[in-house]
């Protein structure tokens, strides 16, 4: 893996002398770091598949234990948008040295938070899985994938943390070459560990829990390296970890009112059976996928953002928000044709359950329609972040949760009604979905009105 140091990170963002189109500039940060993020999902759905396969209350336990782990874990998503904020912004005002303190403070955070996270889930992975009110055949099996895949969770914020770093840093491929290496292996392991030594779903955990380490210490090594060639301290100092903590409370508020939402979602879905909870799982999972690849623009507009905010530069943050604007609703459309195109073919691939199959083919006709409005609001919540808007996020996210909830119960409430009809499942898949998209809408409506003004423009090295 390369070492991250400045002349790395000017053949990702170009020399500061040199005159870089802005749609290079985008495409330099967004094409490596969508090869990273759709590693990521593609394993999972190949989890997915393989698990599939073993029956119905595995793959329903497996979205049970998923929503349950990414949520333990996506608390801390602070570590890696922070980071990404802070560190760019240290970039943007040349310091180099400054940008690589900041990340080391938040790896040490991420380890301490990692450490307790994981022992809490794994203490209590039965008791989590059962709030989803799901089957017992479910729960059993969620429970067992929990229990291991809960040794991870280290590995996993300290993934976070170093990747925020790198990416503040302008730097994409070296997480383009760990996320690549680490889910292949993790899909070899999976296979040995599922049917090789007959582990059943906590075979797909103990591939899950290697490749995450793996990936987790590669990742540090890189970042160790770098802060030594420019003298920056790998010790931690308790005051700045505390700002660190400090600072990613926003993010955090966030990032708990959006968990609430895709719990809430589970916790429907759960409800309704053990048919429509596995098709919501495969669902969910494409979703996901969806999701990382249009992260790809977000990802890069974090970065940019905030390297011209830390280099003072307004006018060229206009340019480059509009431009990725654009992008991110074109590649939402041509996502979402895809899915529309395949979304009877799709279902084989993960389960031979015809039930299953027909809620899920219902599910992903509503997945692809709200593509371009999914392009359009991931990408503006990069700008926000890579602005540090972390505040005014928080609040707009509390705001969609409040006017999600009716939505989502009144899918909850009708559907008794909705079962009891003729392929009653896929009703409830696609109506569950369709109101997810109201909240996509919601959340799209918030963001556009926040990005047409100002004041989430502040310069300099730190907001």
């Amino acid at each position: 893996m390369p070492d991250p140091g400045t002349a790395a990170y000017l053949c990702v963002v170009g020399d500061p002398g040199e005159q870089v189109s802005e749609s290079r500039q985008i495409l330099r940060l967004a094409v490596p770091a969508f090869l990273a993020l759709i590693a990521e999902p593609l394993f999972l759905l190949a989890d997915s598949a393989i698990i599939g396969h073993l029956g119905t209350a595995q793959l329903a336990g497996l979205g049970v234990a998923s929503a349950t782990l990414m949520t333990a874990v996506n608390l801390f998503v602070f570590l890696a948008y922070g980071t990404t904020s802070v560190v760019a912004r240290q970039l943007g005002a040349g310091s180099v040295r400054g940008a690589l303190e900041a990340g080391v403070d938040g790896t040490w955070l991420a380890i301490g938070l990692g450490a307790l996270t994981g022992l809490g889930v794994g203490l209590w992975a039965e008791p989590l899985c059962r709030l989803f009110g799901a089957s017992p055949a479910a729960v059993g099996e969620a429970a067992t994938y929990l229990r291991v895949a809960a040794l991870g969770i280290p590995a996993m914020l300290v993934t976070l943390a170093v990747t925020g770093v790198l990416r503040g840093l302008q730097d994409m491929r070296t997480p383009l070459v760990a996320s690549v290496t680490a889910f292949a292996a993790n899909i070899v392991l999976n296979l040995l560990f599922v049917y090789g030594f007959g582990w059943g779903i906590a075979g797909s955990a103990w591939g899950t829990v290697i490749a995450q380490w793996g990936m987790a210490l590669a990742l540090l090594a890189v970042m160790v390296r770098g802060a030594g060639r420019h003298g920056a301290s790998l010790h931690p100092h308790p005051g700045r970890v505390l700002t660190a903590a400090l600072g990613g409370m926003p993010l955090l508020l966030r990032t708990l009112a959006l968990r609430a939402i895709l719990l809430v979602t589970t916790w429907v879905a759960a409800g309704l059976g053990d048919v429509p909870l596995a098709a919501y799982q495969v669902s969910y999972t494409i979703w996901s996928a969806l999701t990382f690849a249009l992260d790809a623009l977000a990802i890069a507009a974090q970065a940019l953002t905030g390297r011209a905010l830390g280099a003072g530069d307004l006018r060229g943050t206009r340019s480059t928000t509009s431009t990725m604007l654009r992008w991110g609703v074109w590649a939402g459309a041509v996502l979402g044709a895809l899915v529309l195109a395949a979304h009877r073919v799709l279902p084989h691939l993960f389960t031979g359950d015809p039930a299953v199959q027909r809620a899920l083919a219902a599910g992903l006709i509503v997945v692809a329609l709200m593509q371009p409005l999914s392009g359009l609001v991931f990408v503006i919540d990069g700008v926000l972040i890579g602005a540090g808007d972390g505040r005014w996020l928080a609040g707009a996210m509390v705001l969609t949760l409040a006017l999600y909830l009716p939505l989502v119960l009144a899918v909850h409430a009708a559907a008794p009604r909705m079962l009891s009809s003729p392929d009653g499942a896929a009703h409830a898949v696609l109506w569950l979905w369709a109101a997810f998209t109201g909240f996509m809408a919601i959340r799209g409506a918030l963001f556009w009105w926040r990005i047409r003004g100002d004041r989430w423009m502040v310069v300099g090295a730190t907001r």
